[in-house]
């Protein structure tokens, strides 16, 4: 009979941890150990790791607020990774084994956050029957966009005539590495909607030195002057929109229209191209202004969804 164990994670097992995410069907660079610790300061980690008969088979990335265990709240989606060769029966080996865990340590209750589906490398849901086995109840659901790259539905009339605009006043696209001036510009632009930006330049230029093939910067020029910008994390399937910035003249000449359609040709060997979500309130407000900015593109939703274990 298999034995079960649950260990949290200590940094000497940094190469055991990265080593699995890395063979990983659901797991993605976000949880690797070198992105996960550039914000070490801001949180708790209380991440687990989870052996079967001495054997690692899977990795949950949390942080823990007083009796509360969250799939980490550092990072846009979470849960239990897993390998290749980890089973149904596997799973909810594991769950079991984490409600001993939490029993043992006075953990009264789990937010568990899943990793959207357009980011696992192979068929990956057998955690959500696990859920399913120990009664976790769904009690957030995000609806974010994505263009299937391989299949796109047409641009609105709208985007296309502001992309042919963008090709008449043949704008540039350029991949670059200095973030200062993208970061001012991305403060400006979000700053009507009382945003700022979650990363500094410092932390954004960190992160794309520490992953140079998953972190790209794409802006947009007339004339030398900077339009917009999108700071993209990029995985095995999809591309992600992390930031999108767009001046107001970027707007008029269609800046935006510009780097999407660059940024779907340059990728065009991955499935999807994520715009991230549009809810507010825990899932419960749908903000349409948004969403029609994203559809008007040919995104579509996909839900990303969160689920509570309380002891």
């Amino acid at each position: 009979m298999t034995t079960a164990i649950v260990k949290k994670y200590t940094s000497d097992l940094a190469s055991a941890w990265n080593e699995l995410i890395a063979s990983s069907k659901n797991g993605t660079f976000l949880f690797n150990r070198n992105f996960m610790e550039y914000h070490s300061h801001k949180f708790v980690d209380h991440s687990l790791m989870f052996y079967h008969d001495d054997k690692l088979v899977a990795v949950l990335p949390a942080n823990s607020v007083g009796n509360i265990l969250y799939s980490h709240q550092g990072l846009s989606y979470g849960g239990i990774i897993y390998d290749k060769q980890t089973k149904t029966k596997d799973i909810l080996l594991s769950f079991n084994a984490l409600k001993d865990y939490c029993a043992k340590n006075d953990i009264a209750r789990i937010i568990y956050k899943r990793v959207p589906y357009i980011y696992h490398n192979y068929p990956s849901e057998e955690d959500l029957y696990g859920l399913f086995m120990i009664n976790a109840k769904l009690v957030r659901r995000d609806i974010g966009y994505v263009i299937d790259i391989r299949n796109p539905i047409k641009f609105s009339e709208l985007r296309r005539r502001m992309l042919n605009k963008g090709i008449k006043a043949n704008l540039i696209i350029r991949e670059i590495e200095e973030y200062d001036e993208y970061r001012n510009l991305l403060e400006f632009a979000i700053a009507k909607h009382d945003a700022k930006p979650v990363h500094s330049s410092a932390e954004m230029s960190l992160l794309a030195k520490r992953f140079p093939e998953n972190i790209k910067l794409f802006c947009c020029y007339k004339d030398e002057i900077m339009l917009g910008g999108v700071w993209l994390f990029v995985t095995n399937n999809a591309v992600h929109t992390q930031y999108i910035a767009n001046s107001e003249e970027g707007q008029k000449c269609g800046s935006l229209e510009t780097l999407v359609t660059h940024i779907m040709q340059k990728y065009n060997d991955l499935n999807y191209f994520s715009f991230g979500i549009s809810t507010e309130n825990n899932g419960r407000y749908l903000n349409e202004g948004l969403t029609w900015q994203k559809e008007s593109f040919g995104a579509r939703g996909i839900t990303h969804d969160f689920y509570e274990l309380t002891f």
